[in-house]
């Protein structure tokens, strides 16, 4: 008799990824360009001690030993509430009691900027980027399951701030100096196959008290949003949010890849973006551009909104002779005889 299909559904998404890694690993370098003597990959898991990452932990420690890979965890401390750092030692146990080496906790120091959400974010990629560099570590896996992509897409169709955003989270995506880092296994899967994993392995799983707190916005979508929209659409609106942003994120990557083409064609000799050119293609090929060129005259991605592009974008689409428009980073932008200038003011 199998295991059960939750427990089979988690090892299967692990195991397919895990598969993905030995192939980037064994074709990442010549054959005689290897040491001789190289070590098998290590793969970490990021625990927080919840339902989602321990179904995580759980299924990386008995998928990766067949697979010659070894597999270590990282949880971190947020330090945000009272007892963290013993809750940090349980996972850690816990973490050990499954078999994965090396494992370790973490402590950070979670600041303000962007609100709660995104400061405690921010410290805790840090904190795995540092440890998988300490580590040597291929890769490490998140728990994000198909309701998180659900909540994400809701949370970035709030912002209104286009297709990228709805695009949700990438099964893929890079730390500094490592462009494939991080891996989300169970993008496919829902959040109850992750609990129902947990609970059939007898896996003692930690209710973060932030999650139910209404404080948090994530937290109301969570809790109030998402069951509202199930009771007035029916079920079926995570499964439709998770294809949307697959969808999307296809899009955005198609968008993107434009955009780099038809760069080159806009600048004239000396290298500067010509306004008629410009205006002569799509508004969402157009804007991706001049988002481009605004960060690489310095402007931050992250202080660089929607509403920045739109006002460059009208120095070309609704030129009134107005004057240079100031972006984050301290960036001007502003057409001068039919060129558009962005550089440092």
């Amino acid at each position: 008799m199998g295991p059960h299909p939750a427990v089979a559904a988690i090892r299967l998404a692990v195991r397919r990824v895990l598969h993905d890694l030995l192939n980037e690993h064994q074709t990442s370098a010549e054959p005689s360009a290897r040491p001789p003597h190289q070590p098998s990959p290590l793969v970490l898991v990021a625990c927080s001690g919840g339902a989602d990452s321990m179904a995580l932990a759980s299924a990386l420690a008995f998928e990766a030993p067949k697979l010659g890979i070894r597999a270590g965890g990282v949880t971190v401390d947020h330090g945000l509430q009272a007892g963290s750092d013993l809750r940090a030692e349980e996972v850690v146990l816990r973490l050990r009691e499954l078999g994965l080496d090396p494992v370790e906790s973490t402590a950070v120091s979670v600041g303000r900027e962007g609100g709660p959400e995104a400061a405690a974010r921010d410290a805790r990629y840090a904190a795995l980027d540092a440890a998988a560099e300490r580590h040597g570590a291929t890769a490490v896996l998140l728990g994000h399951t198909r309701d998180d992509q659900a909540e994400t897409v809701l949370l970035g169709l709030a912002r209104g701030s286009g297709i990228r955003s709805l695009s949700g989270m990438a099964a893929v995506t890079g730390g500094p100096g490592a462009a494939r880092r991080y891996r989300r296994p169970f993008l496919e899967l829902d959040r109850q196959t992750a609990r129902k994993a947990c609970m059939v392995q007898s896996l003692p799983v930690w209710d973060d008290p932030h999650n139910a707190d209404p404080a948090y916005t994530r937290s109301r979508l969570r809790h109030e949003g998402l069951p509202a929209l199930e009771k007035a659409l029916g079920k079926g609106v995570v499964e439709a949010l998770a294809r949307t942003a697959q969808l999307s994120r296809d899009d955005a990557d198609a968008l993107d890849t434009w955009a780099r083409q038809a760069e080159a064609s806009v600048r004239d000799a000396a290298g500067l973006l010509e306004c008629a050119k410009l205006y002569a293609l799509p508004p969402a090929v157009r804007r991706r551009i001049l988002r481009q060129a605004a960060i690489e005259a310095g402007a931050p991605a992250g202080s660089l909104f929607a509403r920045h592009i739109e006002e460059i974008d009208r120095l070309i689409t609704g030129w009134r002779g107005q004057g240079a428009i100031n972006l984050p980073g301290k960036v001007v932008a502003q057409r001068q005889g039919g060129r558009l200038v962005i550089r440092q003011g």
